[in-house]
């Protein structure tokens, strides 16, 4: 199986599209076939981009707002009108089902469209300087400059989403981008920059991408002479780029073991269908999927019934096919360490209620009840579709359960008191808190990120944009 591309071959460098000596195989993950041959670069490729990229900074930063918003504007038009070929190659690359491509790329169009309409938002405030004596006379007034160079680092599960949750908001701060895509998932990404640099609307090097290994991201954010950092993935590894990016600013956006608490008092139905819908979607490679279930010891047999019974409608196969929920995992790695942590945890004292079993390349649905403190299944980022649950006394248990995470990205309770969800509001460490929808629920126009060892800063076009500009004050005596 292979994929015809439309953009130009090599990678997008400098004023034009660079040619490689080396490429890599891009693997369709249900059934092992050859996608595409993807350039690999190289660390001294990386550094061409990052001189390139420093030298049309300033023509970026003066870039005028009508010419940034029509190259967003002109990507969104692009992609919208490509969209089923867009969606067509996440499959392909990535192996998640269809339903959840199509989803990723409605999401990146409004991306796209939201990055452009802030553009006209992109301004600053005045400042009365007399309130002290000694400001009388003078005039002040901030203003938002472009932070600089951005370097974007993505995930391999969401290619095209998270890379434009990275250069949509650079190129609407007036800040030149380059890329590193996940090595495994470099296509989508690829062919997004070239529809941005199509737009005429850019310098052609205010957006690159280079692929490679660590030597090549290495390179990229520990120079000193770029702005900020924008990183999507493990802890351990955004915890490295921090301290090796230090002081360069640096945005985090990291894993999680997203809760899920069911109150005594909540619509079961609702909550049994949101960890279906919730902990199985990109076939549980998305860092706020339903991991962990904290449901109320009145309810607990209940929900169990109700999740046990829908466990049965979770389609498993080929992500092709429109009704496929669950498909294969990005590599046999990632699905070997699923299987050893859901055997680690059913040593450990769980009970396997559904699942923990493989069929050729795909995990089947699996639930694991009671997994104990110190469990990977529980403690870690599983990322596969595995769902764990525990009893809890009462709601104040549920909630310390939660916080007893190193994690805070996204959580989520079910109740039907307004009570309880304030309290679960104001006590729960995490960046978002959702009330009877699932953890994962993310509209691209809010601001998202976590805390603790999810990460720092926040995206979303908007606030991301806001992280790529620095605030400069005027002060002026007439």
């Amino acid at each position: 199986m292979t994929f015809q591309q439309v953009w130009p071959s090599g990678l997008p460098v400098g004023d034009g599209w660079v040619e490689t000596a080396g490429s890599t195989d891009v693997v369709f993950p249900y059934d092992g076939s050859v996608v595409a041959k993807a350039p690999l670069g190289t660390a001294d490729l990386a550094g061409r981009a990052l001189e390139e990229a420093l030298a049309v900074a300033k023509e970026m930063a003066a870039l005028p707002s009508h010419a940034r918003r029509e190259a967003l504007l002109g990507a969104h038009d692009a992609l919208k009108a490509r969209r089923e070929e867009f969606e067509r190659l996440l499959v392909l690359e990535t192996g998640k089902p269809l339903v959840d491509c199509k989803v990723e790329v409605a999401r990146t169009i409004v991306t796209l469209a939201t990055a452009a309409e802030e553009v006209a938002r992109l301004h600053g405030e005045t400042v009365p300087l007399d309130l002290l004596p000694a400001g009388e006379g003078l005039v002040g007034f901030w203003t938002r400059r472009p932070i600089g160079v951005v370097v974007g680092i993505t995930g391999f599960n969401y290619p095209l989403l998270l890379a434009a949750h990275k250069i949509a908001p650079a190129v609407a701060a007036g800040c030149p981008v380059i890329v590193k895509p996940a090595p495994s998932t470099p296509l989508a990404t690829l062919w997004l920059v070239h529809l941005l640099r199509e737009s005429g609307a850019l310098p052609p090097a205010a957006v690159q991408l280079v692929t490679g290994d660590v030597e090549v991201g290495r390179l990229l954010v520990e120079d000193r002479r770029i702005g900020a950092v924008s990183f999507t993935g493990s802890a351990a590894a955004g915890h490295a780029i921090a301290r090796n990016a230090a002081p360069t600013k640096v945005l985090l956006e990291l894993g999680s073991n997203a809760a899920l608490v069911v109150a005594a008092d909540a619509d079961l139905e609702a909550a049994a269908d949101a960890v279906v819908r919730g902990g199985y979607y990109a076939s549980g490679q998305a860092c706020i999927s339903v991991q962990r279930v904290l449901v109320e010891e009145p309810v607990r047999d209940a929900f169990l019934g109700l999740l046990a019974d829908r466990m049965k409608d979770v389609a498993v196969g080929d992500p092709r096919l429109p009704g496929t929920r669950v498909a294969p995992l990005i590599d046999e790695r990632s699905t070997g360490r699923v299987l050893e942590w859901v055997e680690a945890a059913v040593a450990a004292g769980a009970t396997l209620v559904t699942g923990g079993t493989r069929a050729e390349r795909t995990i089947a649905p699996t639930v694991l009840a009671d997994v104990p403190d110190g469990a990977a299944a529980w403690d870690e980022e599983i990322f596969g579709p595995v769902v764990c649950v525990r009893t809890v006394a009462d709601l104040d248990q549920a909630l310390e359960t939660v916080n007893r995470s190193r994690y805070g990205l996204h959580a989520s309770v079910f109740t039907r008191s307004l009570a309880t969800a304030f309290a679960a509001i104001d006590t729960i460490e995490a960046g978002g808190v959702v009330v009877n929808e699932v953890p994962g629920f993310r509209a691209d126009n809010m601001p998202y990120g976590g805390v603790k060892d999810s990460g720092i800063g926040r995206e979303g076009p908007r606030f991301a944009i806001e992280e790529f500009t620095v605030t400069r004050m005027a002060i002026i005596r007439p």
